[in-house]
C-alpha cells in the first residue's frame, strides 16, 4: 500500500476513493483533466481548490493500485495489467511456429537472454552492466526489452558521461522480423540506444531491409545462430545511434529494474 494514510473523511480520503472507483470503471483510463472533473462533479459540496491537490498525492497513496501510462494519463493497474496480457501483438516466443520450430529445434528466445547481455558488456562494451529481463515486467502492452543495460561512467574515467540505457529484442522466429523491429523501436521511449538481434539464416532480402531501417531510425542490429545457444556468434551489422529517450518513460521502467539493474 501507499506510504501515505489520509484520515478517513478527510478530502484526500474521498478523493482518494472516488477517484479509485472512476479508474476502475474506466478500463482505458483517464486523462488528469477527466479524472478531476469526474471528481468535482460527484463531490458538488467540497472545496474545488483542495481536489488538484489531493489528486497530486493519489500515486503516492496508491502506487499499487494506480498507475500513470503515459504523462497526465491515469490507469488502475488491473487494466494496465489484462491490456498487456491480451496484447496479441508479440508471439510467444516460447512456442514458436511449426515450420520455424522445426528449423531452430525448438530453441528458445530465453536461451540467448544471458550470452546476449553478456556480449552487450564484454564483447560490444555498450554497458557496463545488461541483464536479461523479458516477459512482461515493465507491464505495457509496448512490450519488456529481452535485455536491458546501463553505460555509467566508470572511477577511473578521465572523462565522465551521463548514464545511457541500452534494450535490445532478441528473436528465433523469421517469419516475426517486422513485428520485432517495432519492438525495438518501441523501447527508444526509453532507451538511449536499442538493438534488434535477429537470426543469420534470415532472408537476404529481410535483413537488406532491416539494415535500411535501423540505419534510418537509429536503430543498432545484430546478427546471430538461432540455433546454437552455446556459440550464437554475434555479429553486429549496424551500431545503434544514440539519442535522447523521453524521460517520463525512462523513469516509469526503470523503477520497475532499478535494484537489478542498479544494485
Amino acid at each position: 500500500m501507499g506510504k501515505s494514510a489520509p484520515k478517513a473523511g478527510s478530502t484526500r480520503a474521498r478523493v482518494r476513493a472516488l477517484a479509485m472507483e472512476l479508474l476502475a470503471s474506466a478500463p482505458e483510463g483517464l486523462r488528469y483533466s477527466e479524472l478531476l472533473e469526474g471528481v468535482r462533479e460527484q463531490l458538488p459540496g467540497t472545496n474545488p481548490q483542495s481536489i488538484p491537490s489531493a489528486l497530486v498525492h493519489l500515486m503516492k497513496d496508491l502506487p499499487e493500485e494506480i498507475t500513470k501510462t503515459a504523462p497526465g494519463f491515469y490507469m488502475h493497474t488491473r487494466h494496465a495489467l489484462s491490456e498487456d496480457d491480451g496484447d496479441a501483438g508479440e508471439p510467444d516466443s516460447a512456442q514458436p511456429d511449426g515450420d520455424e520450430e522445426a528449423r531452430s529445434g525448438t530453441v528458445r528466445e530465453e536461451e540467448f537472454y544471458a550470452s546476449f547481455a553478456a556480449w552487450l558488456e564484454s564483447d560490444l562494451e555498450e554497458c557496463t552492466r545488461a541483464i536479461a529481463l523479458g516477459g512482461s515486467v515493465f507491464r505495457d502492452k509496448w512490450g519488456t526489452p529481452d535485455v536491458i543495460g546501463v553505460r555509467e561512467a566508470r572511477r577511473s574515467d578521465i572523462l565522465t558521461f551521463p548514464t545511457e540505457i541500452v534494450s535490445a529484442e532478441i528473436k528465433v522466429n523469421t517469419s516475426a522480423l517486422i513485428t520485432a523491429f517495432g519492438q525495438a523501436c518501441a523501447y527508444r521511449l526509453f532507451s538511449h540506444r536499442s538493438y534488434l538481434v535477429v537470426p543469420a539464416a534470415s532472408s537476404e532480402g529481410d535483413v537488406a531491409r532491416l539494415d535500411v531501417l535501423a540505419r534510418l531510425v537509429g536503430l543498432g542490429l545484430v546478427l546471430f545462430d538461432a540455433t546454437s545457444p552455446a556459440l550464437p556468434r554475434y555479429s553486429i551489422r549496424v551500431r545503434a545511434a544514440k539519442h535522447e529517450p523521453d524521460g517520463f518513460y525512462v523513469n516509469r521502467c526503470l523503477k520497475l529494474v532499478e535494484k537489478e539493474l542498479f544494485g
